[in-house]
């Protein structure tokens, strides 16, 4: 495989050898890296901000937002301690502009009335090509801080983020996928009703 620049982008092209994909690794420093980096730092501020309406124009219609179980397992079944047969939430575009309006639009988000107050810090951001031009993989690790009330506690939630993110004819960037690996079996934090 080889990378062609684009006029939209980093595009991944099968090598005439051999018809299987093999995704490359867009380097740190390059112009998409940074660019995508700052579409993440970007989104974390909007969601610290509990700018929800503006975050949600950083979906796209098709996208998939989940977080599956962590079991804790021996270190010879480490491949098995993600369980995603069980998961703490399961959303899509629909499910997710439905849980922005209903905090933002009415009074029955207990749970985020009033709203706790989080600090999202997105590192080690690691980016590769998928089959698809203009799509791309995406990891990166999160730590968030949430507090609430006026207690003197805060929770702390960290995993890794799978991500699809898509640059699309406008020039713009969508999130198409996102999988939360928490690093926790068992959270400490009394809810997720938080996008993460």
């Amino acid at each position: 495989m080889t990378l062609a620049e684009t006029s939209s982008g980093v595009e991944a092209v099968a090598s005439p050898a051999t018809a299987e994909f093999q995704p490359q690794r867009i380097s740190v420093g390059a112009d998409m890296y940074n660019r995508l980096t700052e579409f993440l730092y970007d989104e974390a501020r909007l969601l610290d901000q509990i700018r929800l309406k503006e975050w949600t124009e950083m979906l796209d219609t098709d996208l998939l937002y989940t977080a599956p179980l962590r079991e804790t397992r021996s270190l010879v079944d480490q491949a098995k301690s993600i369980i995603r047969t069980v998961q703490h939430f399961h959303d899509n575009y629909r499910s997710i502009m439905g849980r922005v309006a209903r905090l933002t639009a009415t009074k029955s988000a207990w749970a985020e009335d009033p709203p706790s107050r989080t600090r999202r810090l997105v590192t080690n951001v690691f980016v590769e090509t998928t089959q698809i031009a203009n799509e791309f993989s995406v990891r990166s690790y999160m730590l968030i801080t949430r507090s609430r009330f006026n207690s003197d506690e805060f929770d702390l939630i960290s995993g890794e983020r799978h991500d699809v993110i898509r640059l699309t004819e406008s020039g713009a960037f969508k999130l198409a996928r996102r999988e939360i690996i928490l690093d926790q079996a068992v959270l400490g934090t009394p809810n997720l009703a938080i996008f993460l």
